[in-house]
């Protein structure tokens, strides 16, 4: 009988089954919205199912799922191709953001107090520490930031509809930061600002602030190549 060395995926330690298409999902989703597999890249089942250690089933059935997403398109073969984002997918995603997240710094304004400001300035440091490193971290400060103020509004209708816009708004994140990475300090000087003016009860500069805010990254996100 034969073993295999301890320094080799076993089947034993391999997930099966649902564990194995949940984990092959997780990990190319995560490269999917942060960009290490950007759009127009063509993803092999067999590449994947290689650096997971599973067999090609798992992975086929993630990319079937990430299809039904709007995330890849599957050629029988071949692989997923990463779908880009398109500038109307963009312009779609500022559109609702502008709708929902004035109007949630407005009301932050008048309704939140010390708790808000402790949580902005946490997410502002986490930003700040993201300087230097890739991406992805400023991403996650980033969407502290936003969620925070959106979810000090009070209405939970509103932080659902901000949680269904994360993956394409991190999509759109990721794409953006990519193209011109020192342009993260001066997202990080408007955030102080929002804050600045959410701390001072100034609902109509903190909902203008967070407006410009919002145009300013998406003036950026349609330079980018997606």
């Amino acid at each position: 009988m034969s073993f295999e060395s301890s320094d080799s995926p076993s089947t034993v330690d391999r997930p099966t089954g649902a564990s194995a298409s949940r984990r092959a999902y997780d990990y190319v989703k995560d490269r999917l919205l942060d960009g290490r597999f950007p759009g127009g890249t063509l993803l092999s089942e067999n590449d994947i199912a290689q650096r997971l250690g599973c067999s090609r089933t798992p992975v086929r059935q993630a990319f079937v799922e990430l299809q039904g997403e709007g995330l890849l398109d599957l050629y029988p073969r071949r692989g997923g191709l990463v779908i880009p984002v398109s500038p109307t997918e963009a312009d779609d995603v500022l559109e609702a953001r502008l709708l929902l997240e004035p109007y949630c710094s407005r009301r932050a304004a008048g309704l939140a107090g010390a708790a808000l400001d402790a949580e902005l300035q946490a997410a502002i440091a986490e930003q700040v520490t993201a300087l230097g490193q890739p991406g992805t971290e400023f991403i996650k400060a980033d969407r502290r930031f936003h969620r925070a103020i959106v979810a000090a509004s009070g209405n939970v209708l509103l932080v659902r509809q901000y949680d269904a816009l994360r993956d394409r708004h991190q999509r759109i994140a990721a794409a953006t930061l990519a193209r011109d990475p020192a342009r993260i300090e001066r997202f990080i000087a408007e955030h102080r600002a929002i804050a600045e003016a959410l701390e001072r009860g100034d609902a109509t500069a903190a909902a203008d602030l967070t407006a410009s805010h919002l145009h300013s990254a998406h003036e950026l996100a349609r330079k980018a190549r997606w």
